[in-house]
């Protein structure tokens, strides 16, 4: 039965930040930012879980962000795909109990959507102003995302009641 209900509460967690995000954080303008609720409980979701949760949960958000939004299709798919798969490997590779963990992950993992959806949105011939994503938003988007990491970490991991390590999980050892 714990197979069915961690992938629907998963589920839930997704769309719940999907819907905030496209209703009322993404007109929340703070100091020039906004800031990413998807993207912060996409990474709590894989630092608790791991990649393949990540990235199946980075893709079910980027979806629905992209169907909610009716913009292209698939570029925000792609960038979250990839950032919930980076930050699941990171957290089965450095530990999940570790403090600096979250916010490492939201640091790094907002700057490289931030580049990522610059440069897709660049490559598909959409009219985007590098000075505004990178210069104006990017800071204030960062400063704002870690500002919230530990709320939003702490509510997902109440919300999916896990331990640091899941059942069956072990920690990556790397050789060498």
């Amino acid at each position: 039965m714990r197979f069915l209900v961690e992938p629907a509460k998963v589920g839930v967690l997704i769309f719940v930040a999907a819907i905030l995000q496209v209703t009322l954080f993404s007109s929340a303008q703070i100091l020039g930012g906004t800031p990413d609720v998807v993207l912060l409980t996409l990474m709590a979701i894989a630092l608790l879980r791991g990649s393949v949760y990540g990235a199946s949960a980075g893709f079910a958000a980027g979806l629905l962000v992209d169907t909610a939004n009716l913009g292209t299709l698939g570029v925000t798919s792609l960038l979250l795909t990839i950032a919930g798969y980076w930050i699941g490997r990171y957290g089965e590779t450095t530990g999940r109990d570790r403090l600096h963990a979250p916010y490492v992950s939201v640091a790094v993992a907002t700057v490289l959507v931030q580049f990522g959806a610059l440069f897709l949105h660049y490559m598909l011939g959409d009219p985007v102003s590098a000075r505004i994503a990178l210069l104006d938003a990017l800071p204030a988007k960062v400063l704002l995302n870690l500002i919230l990491t530990l709320p939003v970490y702490a509510l997902v991991r109440r919300a999916l009641a896990f331990a640091t390590v899941p059942e069956g999980a072990t920690e990556v050892r790397l050789l060498g």
